[in-house]
This record gives structure tokens, C-alpha cells and sequence, in this order.
């Protein structure tokens, strides 16, 4: 073709921005240089074992197609998890099957567009998870950060009326990523249903909530959007972190009735469905809470040792309120200046807080989710570091 004509000649083609984590090559080559090579926290991709019962079930034959909104099977056992674990009701029927949350997150403002063409805008918290934002873009919507306070809550009153008026979701995130705050979900519903906003709640490390009193089998304290019902809601849940299954690429949404049924509808036809054993593994999964347990005593025990490493070598590293982050104030504001003395001397790789919004961009994020060896390595070479 010579050239692009017709109505939409006069837009420039969209850029896509670099990857963020492409841009910690330097880090990793410096880290990787040091004896023993790099230990690498940039990312947080769970590096444990899922439960022996949980690979059991996913060896089960592919069999025919499943079903794009998930086998009756799955979606009964997120029910009944959500139930134990949250202490919600929420009928299988108004549970759906996704490939991986990361993928519900970049679409679905592409398909809330299809039902509301007159809206075209995203609200996020301003301190979040890069898929927020970019799912906008991709949709080719507004991307509009909500300011956090000084916990790193989002904070609801800083909206503007005009941007609630043509808003398609509004994301919420606890525990959040990267800085480990705890929204008040209940006012978020709130402010959603009062202003006909869907409300988009990502639970995924809920199961690894530290503050507040423990549900009575010792596990999370169950925060979810849909304590307060399901209208106007969703809530997104990921097998990824829970039962480390991130190569498996499961997980579902949950909530309001006409919501999941306009998305799974929508999901067929766009031929996204989830592999019949990973359904299978993710039925599994959920019905196990024993190795969930463990895993929260391990993420609890590696973040306060990476935690006191880090204090040794003169930073402050603050554990956070939920998740398995550890969310680092920079010496002087320089989380580049950070990056680049975690990797030379600790050999670790850490992500700097502009990935995550430019409020956060004195910090320094690390995912603490590499195996016991690894942090005795970084303990080994922190002995007489000062990154202060």
C-alpha cells in the first residue's frame, strides 16, 4: 500500500513504548557478572514447586475443545473458594474462566468499549501495575492515574467529575502492586455504583494479605469487592501467585451478572478459552488450601530476611501490608542510581518505581520470590555493603 487514506489518515500509527523490564539488561548483565550470578527480584514470577496433586491434574488428557467460559468443573471450584476463603456467595454461573489475568487486564477495556462506545476512559491508581494503563492505550481509550496517599491507597476523592463521567472501569488493586497497600473496597464499589462506573477489582495476592486478623484457618482476611455484593463489580483471581501455576496462565473473573456474561460471550467469540488440563489444574488448585499455607509462611519469611539484609546495608525496607514486594525508598530519590548498586554489588535486580507511575519513581521494587539459595547468596555478599 502507498499510503493510509480514508477517515482515520490524519492519526499517527501508535508507538508502543519499550517494555519496561527490557530496560534492566544493563543491571542484569552487571548482576550475572558477580560470582554466583544474578538474583533476580525484578519480576514477580513465583520460582516454587505447585503442589504435587496440582501436576497430577494437569497431566489429564487435552481431550476436545473446552469451554471458553470454563468447565462447570472450574468454575464450581472458584465458587466454593471464594466462599471458604472470602467468605462471598457468588453463583458458578457468574464465574468465568481467563488466560492468565495479565491478558483480562490489557482486553477488557477493548471490550467494555463494544457496550459503552461513548465512554473512553480508564482510571487507575496512580502507583500500579503497568497493564493498567497500557490496556487503555491498546484499546485506544484514556488512561487516567487516581492518585494514591501516603500508604499508597488509592484515593478516591481526588476523581474528577468529568473523568467519572466518561469512564468505561475503574481499577483497584489489593493488595497492591508494587507498593503492598490495602484499598477500602467497600468505598470503591461505593463510588462505582453511585456514578454507573464498573468497578475492577485485582485480587490476585490476596491470599497473601499481612495485616488485619487472619480468617480462622490461619490464611488471608479476606478482602474482596464483593463482600458488599456484586453489582457494578468484578473481582479477578489468578492461580499464578497462589499455587505458583504463572507458565499455566489461569485464572477468573467473578462479579456482577450482566458483566460476565456480556465478557465470556465476547471471549468466545474472540476464540480465548483456557486449556482443558489447565482448567483441570486450576479445579485442583483451588481446592487445596494446604499448600497456599505454606507458601505464605515462605513469602512471609523471605520478606522479612531480604528485608533485614537490605536495613543491614543502610536502606530502609518496610514490609508491606500484602504481597511479596518489598517497596524501597531510593537514597536521595535515585532509584536508577539503586538499581545499578543492587546489581554491582548484591547481584540482585531490582525494577525502579517509574515502572509503576511516576509517583513511585524514588522507590525501587523487589519481588521476593526467589528460592532460600538465593537469598543466602545476597546475604553472603551484602557483609560490609553500605548503599546508603
Amino acid at each position: 500500500m502507498s499510503g493510509v487514506t480514508g477517515r482515520h489518515a490524519d492519526r499517527a500509527p501508535f508507538v508502543l513504548p519499550p517494555y519496561p523490564y527490557d530496560r534492566l539488561e544493563d543491571a542484569r548483565r552487571s548482576a550475572a557478572a558477580l560470582p554466583g550470578g544474578a538474583v533476580d527480584l525484578s519480576v514477580g514470577t513465583p520460582c516454587d514447586d505447585p503442589s504435587p496433586a496440582v501436576l497430577d491434574a494437569l497431566r489429564s488428557g487435552a481431550g476436545p475443545y473446552p469451554p471458553s467460559i470454563g468447565t462447570p468443573a472450574f468454575r464450581s471450584a472458584a465458587s466454593r473458594w471464594m466462599e471458604h476463603r472470602l467468605g462471598v456467595v457468588v453463583d458458578p454461573t457468574d464465574v468465568a474462566a481467563c488466560v492468565g489475568t495479565k491478558e483480562f487486564v490489557a482486553g477488557l477495556p477493548h471490550w467494555l468499549r463494544l457496550r459503552a462506545p461513548d465512554r473512553d476512559t480508564v482510571l487507575y491508581p496512580a502507583v500500579s501495575y503497568p497493564s493498567y494503563a497500557m490496556g487503555a492505550e491498546l484499546a485506544g481509550c484514556r488512561a487516567v492515574p487516581v492518585a494514591v496517599d501516603d500508604e499508597w491507597r488509592i484515593d478516591l476523592s481526588s476523581i474528577r467529575p468529568d473523568d467519572a463521567a466518561r469512564a468505561l472501569c475503574l481499577w483497584v488493586n489489593t493488595p497492591g502492586n508494587p507498593a503492598g497497600g490495602l484499598d477500602d473496597l467497600v468505598a470503591a464499589a461505593e463510588w462505582g455504583r453511585t456514578r454507573d462506573v464498573l468497578v475492577c477489582s485485582d485480587e490476585c495476592y490476596v491470599e497473601f494479605t499481612w495485616e488485619g486478623p487472619p480468617a480462622a484457618d490461619g490464611g488471608a482476611p479476606g478482602r474482596t469487592i464483593l463482600e458488599s455484593g456484586s453489582d457494578g463489580v468484578l473481582a479477578l483471581h489468578s492461580l499464578s501467585k497462589r499455587s505458583n501455576l504463572a507458565g499455566v496462565r489461569i485464572g477468573f473473573y467473578a462479579g456482577d451478572h450482566g458483566t460476565v456474561r456480556f465478557l465470556s460471550e465476547v471471549r468466545k467469540h474472540a476464540g480465548l478459552m483456557v486449556p482443558g488440563p489447565a482448567q483441570a489444574a486450576g479445579a485442583a488448585a483451588l481446592a487445596d488450601q494446604d499448600h497456599v499455607l505454606a507458601q505464605r509462611a515462605t513469602y512471609r519469611s523471605r520478606l522479612e530476611r531480604l528485608a533485614a539484609i537490605l536495613e543491614s546495608c543502610g536502606l530502609t525496607a518496610p514490609l508491606p501490608e500484602g504481597g511479596f514486594y518489598l517497596w524501597v525508598p531510593a537514597p536521595g530519590g535515585d532509584a536508577w542510581g539503586l538499581v545499578d548498586a543492587l546489581a554491582a554489588t548484591l547481584g540482585v535486580v531490582a525494577s525502579p518505581g517509574e515502572f509503576y507511575g511516576p509517583p513511585g519513581a524514588a522507590h525501587v521494587r523487589l519481588a521476593v520470590v526467589q528460592p532460600d539459595a538465593s537469598l543466602d547468596l545476597v546475604a553472603e555478599r551484602a557483609a560490609g555493603v553500605d548503599l546508603a
